[in-house]
């Protein structure tokens, strides 16, 4: 593909490269940024391999680890990150966060999106439903129509303190497995350009000694997914990707997941470089492996030039 076919993909809003995405079967992985070291490794990545993804950073990458800053990793993507092949995004402003406390979303919001942020997710999905529509319709009116606002409904559990109950348990039981006709009245209300769901899918721990532990390998209701797919029409996102059976991922992605959240998959593998060496160089090493073998497993190396396509 030539050149310049691939620089139209740059001047493409985020919306529409993942409605491409979405209608061609075709994921963007979305990198956090625990650290700022860990940012040009992944941009750089995306760029060798001519895949596009999003680098995202959450509330708890700047607090718990070392993002710093919704600005300093705006800072950073501004200087390594090519447009061609990745878009910024806001990751996870909760409105109670895992520790059940209220949070003041509405300034973190704002701030992302006077810095430029390509794209926000607000996370409601602890509120009543009512109230979470509510939320997620405000920041659509907030963002659009620059910028893509997500949300989500259902329970992606992982990230509250104390541990899981077994994983089977959860899975057997569609514990906060999002509702499909609950999904589809979200939508239609809210306004929401992509929507997180609960299909089995939890998220690798954030505090404690379990936040170096390897990840519990979950898997997917895809017959759950296909059925929310076909109710709400847009793009879906898989929270939680790192550690799901790769097989599920694939099927997923057949189905209407358009984007996977990869988070622990690329922090532990810095941290432990780190803990290791010292080396900032090293961890960015293996954090550059890290995205590479995600690109592979999902089957998306030379993905931007699939989606520069009209």
């Amino acid at each position: 593909m030539s050149q310049s076919y691939l620089d139209s993909l740059s001047t493409l809003s985020l919306k529409e490269i993942m409605m491409r995405a979405y209608r061609r079967h075709v994921v963007i992985p979305a990198f956090n940024v625990a650290y700022l070291p860990m940012l040009k490794p992944i941009a750089d990545t995306l760029r060798e391999c001519r895949s596009f993804g999003l680098i995202e950073v959450a509330r708890p990458d700047i607090e718990m680890f070392g993002a710093e800053s919704y600005q300093a990793v705006a800072d950073g993507f501004a200087q390594d990150a090519d447009r061609r092949f990745a878009r910024l995004h806001q990751d996870h402003v909760p409105v109670i966060d895992q520790n059940l406390d209220r949070i003041d979303w509405r300034p973190l919001i704002r701030e992302a999106l006077a810095l430029g942020y390509d794209s926000v997710m607000v996370d409601g999905s602890r509120l009543e439903l009512e109230e979470n529509i509510a939320v997620a319709r405000e920041v659509v009116m907030m963002a659009h129509p620059g910028v893509a606002v997500e949300a989500e409904l259902g329970a992606v559990l992982g990230h509250e303190a104390g541990p899981l109950p077994p994983y089977e348990e959860l899975f057997a039981s569609g514990r906060g497995f999002t509702d499909v006709e609950e999904a589809r009245r979200y939508v239609t209300e809210s306004g929401v350009d992509w929507l997180s769901v609960a299909i089995g899918n939890i998220h690798g721990a954030i505090s404690g000694a379990a936040k170096s532990e390897k990840k519990l390998q979950a898997r997917l209701n895809i017959d759950h997914l296909r059925v929310i797919s076909d109710a709400v029409g847009i793009p879906l996102v898989l929270h939680g990707g790192s550690g799901i059976d790769l097989a599920c991922v694939l099927e997923a992605i057949q189905n209407g997941i358009t984007k996977i959240n990869v988070g622990t998959a690329v922090r532990q593998p810095y941290e432990e470089v780190l803990s290791a060496t010292g080396d900032v160089a090293k961890a960015r090493e293996a954090t550059a492996r890290a995205t590479r073998e995600h690109l592979e497993e999902y089957r998306i190396l030379g993905s931007a030039d699939a989606l520069a396509g009209g």
